[in-house]
Parts: C-alpha cells; structure tokens; sequence
C-alpha cells in the first residue's frame, strides 16, 4: 500500500514540475500570457510579491470556493495549489530562460511550455489524487450550471480572469489565444497517446487517502492501474 503510494505522489510530483517549467516558458515568451498566468502576473505586478507566492494566495483562495461548493480534495489537489507557483519561482531563480523579445522566437518556446504543461498534465492527473483547484472549480460550476455547455463555463471563468489579469497590467497577446486553443488539443493528444481517459478516473479524496495509510483498509474501491492502462 505505501510503495503504491509513493508511486503515485512521486508521479504527481513529476506532473507538477513539467507543469512549472511550462508555465516558466510561457511567461519567457514574452507574447501573451494564458488567462490564470495573466492574473498572476497581474496581481504580482500591482503588489510586489512574487509570482509564485501570488499562484500560491489565489490557488488557496479558489480552494476555499471548492470546499464551499462540496468539490472532492485530493493529495493532488493541494500539492498542486501549493507546488507549482513555487516551483516557477525557484526555476525563475536560476535564469536558465532570458525575458524573450523577439516574438519569432517566443513562438516555438510558448509552444513547448504548452506542451510540458499538456505532459505534466498527465502525469499529475493520472495518479488519481485530485485536480487542480482551477479545474475543480470549472467543474463545480459546470454542475450548477449543468444547463451550460462545459466549455462555455470554462470559457467564462478564464475569460473573466483573464481581463482583470490584463487590467492589473499583464502582457495579453497571440500568445494568449495559442494558450487557450492550444493546451486543449494538446491535453488531448497526450492523453490519447497515452491512452489514458480521465473522465474514467475517480478521483481519490484526502480522506480516503487518509485512511487507506492510516486506517484498517477496506475494500478497494478502485484498480488504479486499470484505470490508467498501466
């Protein structure tokens, strides 16, 4: 049980890391930043703090609206909140990407910051531990919504994220529309190579997690590999 454990945390862990060095890429770009970098950015622009520890306040604020709206949190779920906004920074740190401003250049360093980002999705949602709070709010309101289509609620959401981003003074641009075009079929495509279906995947709450390590265990409520196609 706790070797699983740590197979599955160490995969997520790996998730979170291509999903950092994605998202460092995308910023040094330079040509338009994805709805929820722009509002951190944003923010970090208008306060000082970093743009790590600004990911860090607004993931933790959208973790609170998730637990108001009865979403299920996982170990993922809060490593994530946690990690990758701190993760950038630590990555920023060392300089080993320069503020691009040649937007030639830009392009193909976006595209593979969005490609890490598609991987590392992967990789970070497979273990079943939990999404993103992002994702679990899309999700939440998409079900109080249910008469809307999905896409429009993300759509909604990123949108109004997005424009408070570019108010707050962060870069918007062609790399911005790529971001939000692109990750999707991207996502979709190393899911598929991976052959792996996420809509298949019951995520694993904290608690549960809890008390599978901790507890007497139960019945297994799910084969983990299967699931996965491992």
């Amino acid at each position: 049980m706790a070797l699983e454990y740590i197979r599955r945390i160490g995969k997520t862990l790996f998730g979170l890391l291509l999903c950092s060095m994605g998202s460092l890429l995308n910023i040094q770009a330079n040509i338009g930043l994805a709805p929820w970098d722009a509002l951190s950015i944003g923010v970090s622009k208008v306060s000082g703090i970093s743009y790590g520890v600004v990911t860090v306040w607004i993931g933790v604020a959208i973790l609170g609206l998730d637990l108001l709206l009865k979403e299920k949190i996982g170990v993922g779920t809060l490593l994530n909140t946690v990690l990758i906004g701190l993760m950038v920074d630590v990555l920023q740190s060392f300089h080993l990407v320069p503020l691009l401003q040649n937007f030639w250049l830009g392009v193909p360093v976006l595209l593979l910051g969005q490609a890490l980002i598609a991987l590392g999705s992967y990789f970070y949602i497979s273990p079943g531990l939990g999404c993103g709070p992002r994702d679990s709010l899309m999700v939440a309101m998409g079900r109080r919504f249910s008469m809307l289509p999905i896409g429009l609620v993300r759509g909604v959401i990123e949108g109004t994220v997005l424009v408070i981003g570019w108010l707050l003074g962060a870069k918007v641009g062609l790399g911005t529309v790529i971001s939000v075009f692109g990750i999707s079929f991207l996502i979709q495509w190393i899911f598929r190579l991976f052959r792996f279906d996420a809509t298949k995947l019951r995520h694993e709450s904290i608690f549960v997690t809890g008390k599978r390590l901790f507890g007497r265990r139960e019945k297994k409520a799910l084969d983990y590999d299967q699931l996965i196609g491992s």
